[in-house]
């Protein structure tokens, strides 16, 4: 036991749960979580699946082997193991293993920049598409309401599986396989694989104990962190700048690794107005990546104090994330006021705008427009477009190392 709790605090370290605690969380965790140790029993659980269906312990019984593991729909390492995982249960439940998932978080324990990898956050609604999207035809269980099961498992991040032999008793925990990444290729060391064709060859495992790689536990105690950091992003001071046509055209060239997302609006736009908070919250959406938000008002130069309000009055601060790359490029912000006609403005930005605003552009590294939409735009339509370039996953490649290429979008 006592090499375990050593371990426990390896792990710990190792997926960054060193951070301030929330109260009620120790190290990143609930002070009660459990420590399972090799030979321990299977612990009872029952929760709500993906079918609306309650499910327990029992129904997972009588097989050869039993592998819990608890992932989520939101974390980019979870979603590496997709196909791998399903191809897994296809292969072993012919030979009596049984498998079930189990999605752990909680959606108050995710702040807005830990969505920026999928459509889908943790709550029980969107359990449901993303199984159907990934052709799971094994059971996912919601346990992020009261969190009782991760807590008895000791889940310290998603994925982490718990393998048990046929008398449910631990035979090993940790890691799924040894890679991150979708890639199959990337795979050097199936560990869950491999522990369950010990158990089923009657065999010690040979690896008993990995550390989880993924992302920590949401657990719902983290909300007041995340609603701080979400207070200080509505608090940053905004500055706004004019910029002619020769600067967007330099702006629209992209020589950075950061994909940018370009809104045309003006402080007289009913649309730009109604529209704006979404362009905001896909902002925060994708905090954590190589994104930047770069807004263009059509106002009046001498309106620029009156847009410096509406986009402080809206928290489209700059993050300081972005702030710093600011400072490499020369520039002291994301947001300005143009300066050229409309004629100066399709042509240093985006030939094919039609002229009606808002109009909003994703320009890829290297200047490739990959999303336009003019109008008010659908942001989950948005964000699933992204995701199309910017991909679902950890890329072991720089940021236009992404999914294969999409016809822009034109309305």
């Amino acid at each position: 036991m006592k090499r375990y709790l050593s371990l426990l605090a390896v792990l710990a370290a190792a997926i960054g749960l060193r951070a301030a605690d929330a109260p009620g969380l120790v190290n990143g965790h609930p002070a009660d979580i459990k420590t399972l140790a090799i030979g321990d029993t299977a612990p009872e659980f029952e929760l709500i699946g993906t079918d609306g269906k309650m499910h327990k312990l029992d129904e997972y019984k009588g097989g050869e082997a039993l592998v819990v593991l608890f992932t989520s729909n939101h974390c980019p390492t979870s979603h590496s193991i997709e196909r791998r995982l399903q191809r897994f249960w296809e292969a072993y439940q012919k030979k009596g293993v049984k498998l079930v998932a189990i999605n752990p978080n909680h959606p108050d324990g995710l702040s807005k920049d830990e969505l920026g990898y999928g459509e889908f956050g943790d709550s029980y609604e969107e359990m449901k598409p993303y199984a159907q999207k990934n052709k799971w035809t094994f059971d996912y269980l919601y346990d992020g309401d009261k969190q009782l099961t991760a807590r008895a498992y000791g889940c310290l991040a998603t994925p982490h599986v718990f393998i048990f032999d046929k008398n449910l008793k631990l035979r090993y925990q940790g890691r799924f396989d040894d890679s991150r990444f979708y890639d199959d290729s990337t795979v050097k060391s199936p560990d869950a694989q491999n522990a369950v064709d010990a158990i089923l060859a009657g065999k010690p495992v040979p690896v008993e104990l990995t550390r989880p790689m993924g992302c920590s536990t949401k657990w719902r105690e983290k909300k007041p962190l995340h609603d701080a950091k979400h207070a200080e992003w509505a608090a940053i001071p905004v500055k706004a700048e004019t910029i002619d046509a020769k600067g967007l055209a330099a702006l629209r060239k992209n020589p950075t690794s950061k994909y940018r997302m370009v809104n045309v609006w003006a402080t007289w736009c009913a649309p730009c107005v109604k529209e704006f908070p979404d362009i905001v919250e896909l902002t925060r959406k994708f905090g954590m990546r190589d994104f930047e938000l770069i807004t263009l008002s059509m106002d009046d130069p001498k309106d620029l104090p009156k847009v410096e309000a509406f986009l402080g009055k809206n928290a489209a601060g700059t993050a300081a994330k972005i702030q710093n790359g600011l400072k490499n490029e020369g520039r002291t912000t994301n947001h300005y006021v143009f300066t050229g006609s409309a004629d100066e403005l399709a042509a240093s930005l985006d030939k094919d705008m039609p002229g009606p605003i808002p109009h909003t552009v994703v320009i890829a590294p290297g200047g490739e427009i990959v999303y336009r939409h003019t109008g008010i735009i659908d942001r989950e339509q948005a964000a699933t477009a992204i995701l199309d370039r910017m991909n679902r996953f950890y890329s072991p490649g720089a940021a236009t190392a992404a999914a294969p290429k999409k016809a822009a979008k034109k309305k």
